[in-house]
C-alpha cells in the first residue's frame, strides 16, 4: 500500500518509531509476493466412508495439489492448484432424492493434519464444485477447487501434510417446472485409515536441512502421519495445536478466501473506458443473502469490484491513547461494462408451498464508498481495522417462474428504492443504501485476520428489501405477489471478498497475466 508521509503529532524518537511501525503494520496486512521454488506434485487417491442418511457409503476422494519441494524456516508453504474430487457410488447418489434432470452442487472442507517434529496443527482446505447434471444411474464425481491457507514451519525438520476428515455440502437444484428440490445435505466422511496408503499422507516438505533423508515423500507412501482430529464446527482454520508439542507448532494462516482457478467468475479488469491508476485495485466478491420471508438464502455469484484506493492517513496521539488510521476509497461493481452484479437465480417456496424461481441482478444506483478506521496500540502495535462499505443497490427481477409457469415480468421489475441498512453514521451518509462491515486485526509478527480491504475477508450486514414496482405480466400486476413474498426487513447478508490485485504493481498469485484478480472467493454461510 502506498501513502503519503504521516502527519507527525509528537516529536522525538517515539514518533519516528511509531511512524515506521504504522507503515509496517499496514504493509504486513498485505500478503507478500509468492516466492519462486521448485515444486512437487500431490496426487493421492484415498478411501473414505461417508455417513449418508441411509447408512455408511464407501467413497473415493482424489486430492491433488502443488507444494514446494523444500523451504527455509519461516518461509510460507503455499499449496496451489488444489483439487478435491469426490466420487460417490450409485447408492449414495440415490440418497440425494434428486428429481429427473437435476443438478448437484458441492462444497468440500478437507481437514489437513500438519506435523513437524513433535508438534502438529490443522488446516482446512475448502473448495467448491461447479454444478454437475445427474445421470439416470451410476456414480457421481464432484470436483471442487479452492484456495487454501499457507503453512509456515518455525524450525528445521520435515513437515508433513496428511488428509483427515472431510465434510461435503450437497445441494440439488431442480429444473424449472419440476418438483421442489430436496433440502441441502451435509455429509461427514472419515478416512478409511486401514486402507489408506500412508495413512492419508499427501506430501513431505523438508524445512531447512531434512531430518529424514529424502527430499520428498510421494503421495500414498512413506512414514505415517498422525491422523488429524475433527475440526470444531464454525471454528476458523487458524493454527490449532492438536498434540502437546515439544517445539513450536507449524503456523497455519487464516483461510485464504479465494482460488486462482475455481469457479466461473466474470471478467474483472480495467480498460480504456475505465483506466487504472497507481492506486487501482480489482477483486471478486461472492456470498449469500437471506430472504427472511422465504426462509431461504440466495447465492450471489462472484462479482467484480473496481476500487480506487485512497491514501491512508495516520494521526498519532498526544497522550497514551492509540494511533488512528483512516482511509477512504471509492469503487463500483462491474459486469460487462455495467454497474451491476452478474445475474443470479434463486428458487424458493412462496407462501411455504408454491415453488418460484427468479433470475435477478443487483444494480448500483449511486457511489460505492469504502471507509476504514483503524486503531493501533502504541506499545504493542496491535491494530484493529473496521471497514464499512456503503452502496445503493436496486434489486431487479429479469425473469420469474411460479409453480412451473413462466411469467413475463417486463423490463422494469425492481424494488421501488435501493436496499437499506442501519448505518452507524446515518447523518453523514443519508439516503437508502446497503451497509456491509468487515473487521480485521493484526498483531505484530502475525498474519492479519478478518477483513482487510487489500487482502479481503468476510463482510456482513442486514438489509430491508423494499416493495417491488413495475412488475407486470400480460396486464396482470405482479408487484403485490413479489412484495408479499420477498420484501421486508431483517435479511442477513454475508459476502466474502477475495484478495485484490494491485494493477500498477501486480504480485504473482494475486494478479493474472492480464491483470485480473487471481483469487476467486468461496462463499460461506
Amino acid at each position: 500500500m502506498k501513502g503519503p508521509p504521516a502527519t507527525l503529532r509528537r516529536p522525538g524518537v517515539r514518533v519516528r518509531t511509531a511512524t515506521t511501525a504504522a507503515f509496517v503494520v499496514l504493509a504486513a496486512m498485505v500478503p507478500a509476493a509468492i516466492a519462486t521454488a521448485d515444486a512437487q506434485q500431490v496426487d493421492a487417491s484415498l478411501p473414505y466412508v461417508c455417513a449418508f442418511p441411509s447408512g455408511p457409503r464407501q467413497a473415493t476422494v482424489r486430492v491433488s495439489a502443488t507444494v514446494p519441494d523444500r523451504v527455509a524456516p519461516h518461509q510460507a508453504i503455499r499449496p496451489t492448484h488444489v483439487t478435491t474430487a469426490v466420487e460417490l457410488p450409485a447408492e449414495a447418489v440415490t440418497d440425494l432424492k434428486a428429481p429427473q434432470a437435476a443438478q448437484v452442487r458441492a462444497a468440500t472442507r478437507l481437514t489437513i493434519g500438519v506435523s513437524q517434529n513433535a508438534a502438529s496443527a490443522e488446516a482446512t482446505w475448502r473448495g467448491t464444485a461447479p454444478p454437475v447434471a445427474l445421470a439416470e444411474s451410476g456414480s457421481l464425481t464432484l470436483t471442487a477447487t479452492g484456495d487454501v491457507p499457507t503453512v509456515t514451519a518455525r524450525s528445521a525438520g520435515d513437515l508433513t501434510l496428511a488428509a483427515g476428515n472431510l465434510a461435503v455440502d450437497l445441494a440439488v437444484s431442480s429444473p424449472d417446472g419440476a418438483d421442489p428440490a430436496p433440502a441441502p445435505l451435509t455429509v461427514a466422511c472419515a478416512l478409511d485409515d486401514d486402507k489408506a496408503p500412508g495413512h492419508g499422507l499427501l506430501a513431505t516438505v523438508p524445512v531447512g536441512v531434512s531430518t529424514s533423508g529424502p527430499s520428498r515423500t510421494p503421495s500414498g507412501s512413506g512414514t505415517p502421519s498422525p491422523s488429524p482430529s475433527p475440526a470444531s464446527p464454525g471454528r476458523p482454520p487458524s493454527a490449532r495445536t492438536v498434540s502437546p508439542p515439544t517445539g513450536q507448532p507449524p503456523e497455519v494462516a487464516v483461510q485464504s478466501p479465494g482460488s486462482p482457478t475455481g469457479g466461473n467468475a466474470p471478467t474483472c479488469r480495467y480498460d480504456a473506458s475505465h483506466p487504472a491508476d497507481e492506486m487501482s485495485l480489482n477483486g471478486y466478491i461472492t456470498g449469500y443473502a437471506n430472504v427472511r420471508k422465504l426462509k431461504g438464502a440466495a447465492l450471489l455469484p462472484p462479482s467484480c469490484a473496481l476500487i480506487e484506493q485512497g491514501q491512508p492517513d495516520f494521526q498519532f496521539p498526544t497522550g497514551d491513547g492509540p494511533a488512528v488510521i483512516t482511509q477512504h476509497s471509492d469503487g463500483q461493481i462491474s459486469y460487462q461494462g455495467r454497474r451491476q452484479t452478474a445475474p443470479f437465480k434463486a428458487t424458493f417456496l412462496t407462501f411455504d408451498f408454491v415453488p418460484a424461481t427468479a433470475t435477478m441482478v443487483l444494480e448500483q444506483t449511486g457511489p460505492l464508498t469504502i471507509d476504514s478506521l483503524g486503531h493501533m496500540d502504541m506499545t504493542t502495535f496491535y491494530t484493529t481495522m473496521d471497514t464499512y462499505i456503503r452502496v445503493p443497490l436496486v434489486l431487479k427481477v429479469t425473469s420469474l417462474t411460479v409453480n412451473g409457469t413462466p411469467l413475463d415480468v417486463g423490463s422494469s421489475c425492481r424494488t421501488s428504492a435501493p436496499l437499506s441498512s442501519p448505518d452507524p453514521e446515518a447523518a453523514s451518509h443519508p439516503g437508502d443504501h446497503l451497509v456491509l462491515r468487515g473487521r480485521g486485526e493484526y498483531a505484530a509478527g502475525e498474519p492479519a485476520t478478518g477483513y482487510i480491504l487489500l487482502s479481503g475477508g468476510p463482510l456482513t450486514g442486514e438489509t430491508t428489501i423494499p416493495a417491488f414496482t413495475g412488475c407486470a405480466s400480460g396486464g396482470e400486476n405482479l408487484d403485490r405477489l413479489l412484495t408479499a413474498s420477498i420484501s421486508g426487513p431483517g435479511n442477513y447478508i454475508k459476502q466474502i471478498q477475495g484478495q485484490t490485485c494491485g494493477v500498477a504493481n501486480p504480485v504473482e498469485g494475486q494478479c493474472t497475466e492480464d491483470l485480473q484478480p487471481a483469487q476467486i472467493p468461496v462463499p460461506e454461510r
